[in-house]
């Protein structure tokens, strides 16, 4: 393998004849066409500044508006009204053939029109963000559309029509609103109110009435004050304070993961399937560059957020003792590999050209074809991004801060992403339900150290040429990383291919050079403090319970036939299961997105409801008659539609008083209620996963392309976490975690109540029977 020397563009050594210097051809190469790439970067993000700065405008509109000025002027029509002239009055006067009378009149019609133009964007951008300020639509039934929602339907897409860029809505979307302290203490109230008996209910309605009338309004100022300053009032504050200043591991705790297509797979070579997912996430990264991406629509035609994909390549996660840092750049050549315990830098470019997928796959399977050892204490180094975020950055500052250790430590986190070459197969097999389980510890967590969790995503390949992902969680949420997989699955499959003995299509260019061994110098005390982080994580891998199944009674289509959203059926079933394995009910945590509002993130939405547990207990009983059943589970359903549709407006509950919380602190003011709100633990935390955000392929056509969807660790000791995706019409996937060393859960057995829940609620509709 190529040394990282090979790298150096020049040498030079003293000898008695003078200084002999020695040019590196390939390294200047190198760097003469990163600078021409980087040149035409910028020259790119200018015009995208230019174009997305005049949307819904164009230049094609400003030559309208300058052609029609000009037209009316020679009709003799002034629809200026004067003002072209006195316009030409004031311009400075000068001499040469472009001050005359006719080329100055051009110029002040030219202004003029420049002037119209502007004034119609802003006026249109205004329009649009007033227009995009109504939710009125999110809370009407469906089919039940009011005329008022049609009129703004129409208007919206007036406002948005052409062809918008990636990020050519971010100045039109609204703030996320600051909700009135009263409304929120009153949904908290609510909220809390089956959790509690009645004398800690009223405990808790004293705290609340006491925050409210004395603490909250001195509070809520400031709050209100950042909502008019700062583009979102939450958002920066959560990344800070829920993710970058925690000192616990992020393997489990933060990260999670993302799985491949389980039901097909069109080869079994690990170096080929690698270099078409390389080869579809850096075309990918290009149109992100280039925001040929489409912006993502709500029913076609409300536009979401898209900033948190600006960070979603070329991004790592640095240590600090007290806080941790997101670096971004804007510009990265190369991934970082790892293999059998060795770190290598791949090329994803040949001068400018990007590497194809069968060069790439050359470059992988030069890498697994490698006999050499891994250097001393090279195999476990990443167990230091698996550990505690202090240690791992004091390790990083003593012994990774110079010399080779530090360029290899810059070329990790200088790469677009990670990947990762597994030496085991993982996949999911219908007949086995323990294999996906294990592939989803696999993703969760790998040995410990065979993942950068640093990185913003690490490509994890098995040797059977299975796929998947794991995702640092700080610099975005769970659809944008959802959104790459999904191109990248269906450019895999359905737009590069395969040869018939499984290899990528085209041909190999073996004059290319090898990938580069990076060079480590460890001393004992460093791998001491490796293996201190890797004790550490194993230990939090081992106490992990992972149960992933696949639901196959019904999914999607057999749900709405119950007239609810598939949604609300799973977290009603969900709570039904928890009751059953503990017998009461808990504080739940369903993620929503408030991607609606800019730089809008997640919002909380608490499922545990009166009328949830009311329908419950019911069930439960089992003295109810069909019908009664039924009412009572469709006021469940309302109630937790019209709660995720108020998360999703701005007016959660959870995100106000967090940051009602950050302010007290910043303040010194001491708040017993709020104190008492954010240590109240989430013993079922649960996330859908998103899918079908663009369509790369027909799923109707395409019935077994299915991804699993992906999981993550429980959020409290004694409770679980939760994810699921309705994969399509007939089947669900979960994926279930807790913890070993909890007496009180069990992931299988709570997985078989899941189960169970979805039948006796779908039972009650005779939805099971009639399908059948």
């Amino acid at each position: 393998m190529a040394e990282a020397h090979q790298a150096v563009a020049f040498q030079f050594t003293v000898t008695p004849d003078g200084v002999d210097f020695r040019l590196s051809r390939e390294a200047l190469k190198h760097i003469y066409l990163s600078g021409i790439n980087s040149w035409k970067k910028r020259l790119i993000r200018i015009k995208n500044g230019i174009l997305r700065g005049v949307y819904p405008g164009s230049p094609t509109s400003w030559l309208v508006v300058v052609m029609t000025t000009v037209g009316s002027s020679y009709c003799n029509v002034d629809i200026s009204k004067g003002l072209v002239c006195y316009i030409q009055r004031h311009l400075p006067q000068g001499y040469g053939p472009y001050q005359t009378p006719q080329t100055r009149a051009l110029v002040s019609m030219a202004v003029f029109s420049t002037g119209v133009w502007m004034t119609g964007i802003f006026f249109f951008r205004q329009t649009l963000k007033l227009l995009l300020s109504y939710h009125g639509w999110m809370f009407e039934m469906h089919g039940q559309t009011s005329r008022l929602t049609k009129a703004w339907a129409m208007c919206v897409r007036l406002l948005s029509s052409g062809r918008p860029m990636l990020y050519s809505f971010q100045t039109s979307l609204p703030k996320l609103p600051v909700p009135s302290v009263p409304a929120t203490i009153q949904r908290y109230l609510e909220s809390v109110r089956p959790l509690l008996d009645e004398k800690q209910y009223h405990r808790m309605e004293t705290l609340a009435k006491e925050f409210q009338d004395r603490t909250a309004p001195r509070l809520q100022k400031y709050l209100v004050l950042k909502s008019w300053w700062a583009t979102n009032y939450v958002s920066d504050w959560w990344e800070e304070y829920i993710y970058l200043r925690g000192r616990t591991p992020i393997m489990v705790n933060s990260n999670y993961y993302v799985m491949d297509f389980v039901l097909i797979r069109n080869t079994e070579v690990q170096a080929a399937r690698v270099g078409n997912a390389v080869h579809a996430m850096i075309t990918y990264r290009r149109r992100l560059d280039r925001e040929d991406i489409k912006p993502v629509m709500a029913l076609g035609i409300v536009p979401m957020c898209s900033y948190q994909m600006e960070r979603m390549f070329n991004t790592t996660r640095i240590p600090g003792q007290e806080t941790d840092v997101l670096q971004h750049l804007a510009e990265s050549r190369h991934v970082a590999v790892y293999h059998k315990g060795r770190f290598f830098k791949v090329w994803l470019y040949d001068g400018s050209r990007l590497l194809q997928p069968r060069e790439l796959e050359l470059q992988f399977q030069r890498i697994l074809d490698d006999p050499s050892p891994a250097q001393p204490g090279e195999e476990k180094l990443a167990a230091l991004t698996a550990g505690g975020r202090a240690e791992w950055a004091q390790a990083r500052q003593t012994f990774f801060s110079s010399g080779k250790n530090r360029a290899a430590l810059d070329a990790i986190e200088r790469a677009a992403f990670f990947v990762a070459l597994d030496e085991e197969s993982h996949s999911y097999d219908p007949g086995n339900e323990a294999s996906l389980s294990l592939l989803g510890k696999a993703l969760l967590h790998g040995n410990c150290y065979n993942r950068w969790f640093d990185k913003s995503f690490t490509l994890v390949s098995f040797k059977n040429g299975q796929l998947g992902l794991n995702t640092e969680h700080s610099w975005a949420d769970a659809p944008i990383i959802g959104h790459l997989w999904e191109f990248v699955l269906g450019t895999d499959i359905f737009h590069l291919g395969y040869t018939e003995t499984g290899h990528c299509l085209g041909e190999p260019n073996p004059l290319l050079p090898p990938p580069q061994r990076l060079q480590w110098d460890i001393p004992e005390r460093c791998q001491a403090a490796i293996e201190s982080s890797y004790q550490v994580a194993k230990a939090l891998a081992d106490d992990v319970e992972l149960y992933c199944f696949q639901f196959l009674a019904f999914g999607k289509g057999l749900i709405k036939k119950c007239r609810t959203s598939p949604d609300a059926f799973v977290q009603i079933a969900l709570q039904l299961a928890y009751f059953r394995d503990r017998g009461k009910f808990c504080l739940t945590y369903e993620a929503s997105m408030t991607r609606l509002f800019r730089e809008g993130r997640t919002e909380t939405v608490r499922s545990c409801t009166n009328e949830s547990t009311a329908f419950i207990r019911a069930m439960v009983q089992g003295s109810r008659t069909r019908a009664d059943l039924q009412k009572l589970f469709q006021k469940a359903s309302e109630k937790h539609q019209s709660m995720y549709r108020l998360a999703m407006t701005g007016a959660g509950i959870d995100r106000h008083l967090f940051c009602l919380y950050v302010v007290s602190k910043y303040l010194g003011v001491s708040s017993p209620f709020l104190a008492e709100v954010l240590s109240e633990p989430w013993r079922l935390s649960t996330s859908q996963t998103a899918q079908f955000q663009i369509r790369m392929f027909d799923p109707n056509k395409y019935p077994n392309h299915l991804a699993a969807g992906g999981g993550f660790g429980p959020v409290a000791d004694d409770g679980y976490g939760v994810s699921y995706m309705i994969a399509g019409e007939n089947t669900i996937f979960f994926h279930v975690s807790s913890k070993f060393s909890s007496s009180e859960t069990n992931a299988q057995r709570f997985g078989n109540h899941i189960r169970q829940a979805l039948l006796d609620i779908a039972a009650l509709f005779q939805v099971l029977k009639a399908d059948s």
